[in-house]
């Protein structure tokens, strides 16, 4: 019998619609996504983990320039992308384990890994690592405490999970990244707790 964690996925993708409904377009994570831009060169790929229907965060990378290669779990999300930005790459992929073989210039995981359980979090920065060139950045957010919480959505139960602050600090340095700006709880974005680090050019 799975864990509360394990409905998440199916959950997104029964109400793919409902969700890009509830989203909406309006785009509060501006600042932080220019934050985020300032260091991909222009024209460069982002991997977008977790992108969910493509609308606003997507959107946004791929009006400024920007490749995008989405990756969600959802079925239903990802048929929305497809349809809104076809000449970019989406992909039915869970990014626990992700391999992608392939680099890209920023990294992107907003409001999406921290559905994951903190021990899946904690490996998850290795996938982190190996998709990001040198000196290339990464945005995700997260919970600011250690633990896991079930709230609702829609009458539904949505599971979260986080570690401590310090907990994705270590994460971050043992997984070679340096942190520009960490677990920053911004009111503008929801009281989200931002992060925003680059990988190490190797010495």
């Amino acid at each position: 019998m799975g864990g509360p964690a394990d409905g998440v996925v199916d959950l997104y993708s029964r109400r793919a619609l409902d969700w890009d409904r509830d989203r909406g377009k309006t785009l509060m994570e501006k600042l932080w996504l220019d934050a985020f831009l300032a260091w991909v060169p222009a024209g460069g790929s982002v991997l977008d983990l977790g992108c969910g229907s493509g609308e606003p965060i997507a959107g946004y990378l791929i009006q400024q320039g920007r490749r995008v290669t989405g990756v969600d779990a959802a079925p239903g999300l990802i048929d929305l992308c497809r349809r809104r930005f076809p000449e970019h790459d989406w992909r039915v992929a869970d990014m626990r384990g992700l391999d992608l073989g392939r680099t890209f210039d920023g990294l992107i995981a907003w409001h999406s890994a921290f559905h994951l359980t903190p021990a899946d979090q904690r490996a998850l920065f290795d996938v982190y690592a190996r998709h990001l060139a040198p000196a290339a950045p990464l945005m995700f957010t997260s919970g600011s405490e250690e633990g896991e919480t079930v709230g609702e959505w829609r009458g539904e139960p949505l599971y979260h999970g986080s570690l401590s602050t310090e907990g994705y600090r270590q994460a971050l340095a043992g997984a070679g990244f340096e942190v520009l700006t960490g677990g920053l709880e911004d009111p503008e974005t929801g009281g989200a707790t931002v992060w925003l680090a680059r990988a190490r050019v190797p010495e």
